[in-house]
């Protein structure tokens, strides 16, 4: 991915879409800091949070995370870990978890030590979710400063939109 590609903002059907997940929790997690949208957070009724590229890979990971049964306080915790990482770092993690800790796993040695002392139950490939993420949002329309970019929009209504000038 390009600089620019890290820049486009998603609104929140379509970080929603993207991740997996329903409306209620995206908000629910932006309301209370677990995943927080980095191009622009809502500033009251009526304005749109822009999620990042970023944003999205965490909150599929988050959604994963939860679907394995991992609490939402370790969740936290590992989401606070990955926000340390630089971008490009994350697509080389293996996440593992036994169900109640999450350990990062950089290397394949790594995760063979974690499973030789008897942990690790289930793994995430963080560089493969990115991969899903980037093929879902290739698809979906995202902006940069309030110019509609990637997905060229053919429904009707959009379609009537380009012809008012709208």
């Amino acid at each position: 991915m390009t600089d620019q590609e890290f820049e486009i903002g998603y609104r929140g059907a379509t970080a929603c879409s993207a991740a997996g997940i329903s409306y209620r929790q995206l908000d629910y997690w932006a309301r209370t800091g677990l995943v927080e949208p980095s191009i622009r957070t809502a500033t009251g009724s009526g304005s749109a949070r822009l999620y990042g590229f970023r944003d999205i890979l965490v909150l599929k990971i988050v959604k994963r995370l939860l679907d394995a049964g991992v609490s939402l306080q370790n969740i936290r915790t590992a989401v606070d870990h990955l926000r340390n990482r630089g971008v490009t770092e994350l697509e080389r993690i293996t996440l593992m978890s036994d169900g109640a800790s999450i350990y990062e796993c950089a290397s394949p040695d790594e995760i063979i030590d974690l499973l030789a002392g008897g942990q690790g139950v289930f793994g995430i490939a963080v560089g493969k979710v990115w991969h899903e993420v980037e093929g879902s949002l290739a698809t979906l329309q995202g902006e940069v400063n309030g110019e509609a970019v990637g997905s060229e929009n053919s429904d009707e209504l959009s379609l009537r939109r380009k012809a008012k000038g709208a």
